[in-house]
């Protein structure tokens, strides 16, 4: 099944404030981390849902393979 395209606008409203979805994008992939205990109200450490989160992860305690468990559920349009 092929993704859906997401524009960085749309990919902002589903920051767990406008919309209920908590998505993040990643190397262009968009996540569903709404299951997530950690991005409860679509925040996340210093971290906010709704936004292109691949240059943050140089920061953070975890390797990308911790996306490996979410749904992916688009693509970012560049």
């Amino acid at each position: 099944m092929e993704l859906q395209t997401y524009t960085k606008q749309q990919l902002a409203l589903r920051n767990g404030q406008d919309k209920p979805q908590i998505w993040v994008a990643f190397k262009g992939i968009i996540y569903d981390v709404s299951e997530s205990r950690l991005w409860k109200n679509g925040k996340h450490y210093e971290h906010w849902a709704g936004q292109d989160l691949t240059e943050e992860l140089a920061d953070a305690p975890h390797t990308e393979g911790v996306f490996e468990k979410f749904e992916k559920v688009g693509t970012l349009k560049v």
